[in-house]
């Protein structure tokens, strides 16, 4: 019983990876730490992330059926919030952001060594803990020190640096309108334009809801409801 409890307590995470020999290696080791689904297809796996409640998934770049980047964007887009990393051995620049534009929130490139597989999951999965600085959007809980936004239903929802630094500037001050130029001077590094907070926006609204961050028309954004 005590052996039972204990794997039920695993993070269940959903492993979508093809590769004959590489796959059940890889499920092997996480199995270590993770209660693991795997998949060999990607129809097969995008029904599973679907259908199923991961703490976190991982997901390879070229599959069959379906693509990792179609799979990504499927979940997105059925509002599966749980953090995604995507094994590839595409490693050029232009990959890597096509994969996080996708909704990826991790891209790690073959071969690579377990122990870094392990150490970016662990980043993606830490627990939240509410002793740390918390801010109220609506129904939401905002981590700015841990990049996470905490939805009313429990799911986390794991933010990059730059989404972050924008969110937590327009949740400090509520009820304030700030224009793109001031954004760009306190959220993001030197050298960045205007179009740039466009961007981030976007991405925020993509991982949570429209209304997260409101246009005001021609005076910049403002901090919405979620």
């Amino acid at each position: 019983m005590g052996v039972e409890h204990s794997f039920a307590q695993r993070p269940r995470l959903l492993l979508i990876e093809d590769d004959p020999a590489l796959g059940p290696l890889i499920e092997e080791v996480l199995a270590e730490v993770y209660d693991v689904t795997r998949h060999v297809d990607g129809r097969d796996g995008l029904v599973a992330g679907l259908d199923g409640d991961f703490d976190v998934l991982v997901i390879d770049r070229r599959l069959p059926s379906i693509d990792g980047l179609g799979i990504v964007e499927r979940l997105r887009r059925g509002r599966v919030t749980s953090p995604i990393l995507m094994l590839t051995a595409l490693g050029t620049v232009g990959d890597r952001v096509d994969g996080l534009d996708a909704g990826a929130d991790d891209y790690l490139v073959k071969p690579f060594e377990f122990d870094e597989l392990l150490a970016r999951l662990r980043a993606l999965t830490r627990t939240f803990s509410a002793s740390g600085v918390w801010i109220q959007i609506g129904g939401w809980r905002f981590a700015p020190d841990e990049h996470v936004l905490s939805s009313p239903y429990g799911d986390h929802i794991v933010l990059t640096e730059r989404e972050s630094d924008l969110l937590g500037v327009l949740a400090r001050e509520p009820d304030r309108t700030f224009s793109r130029e001031h954004l760009l001077r306190v959220a993001f590094p030197a050298g960045e334009k205007p179009g740039t907070v466009d961007t981030y926006v976007h991405y925020l609204r993509r991982k949570t809801d429209r209304e997260v961050v409101l246009t005001i028309r021609n005076r910049g954004y403002r901090l919405g409801t979620l």
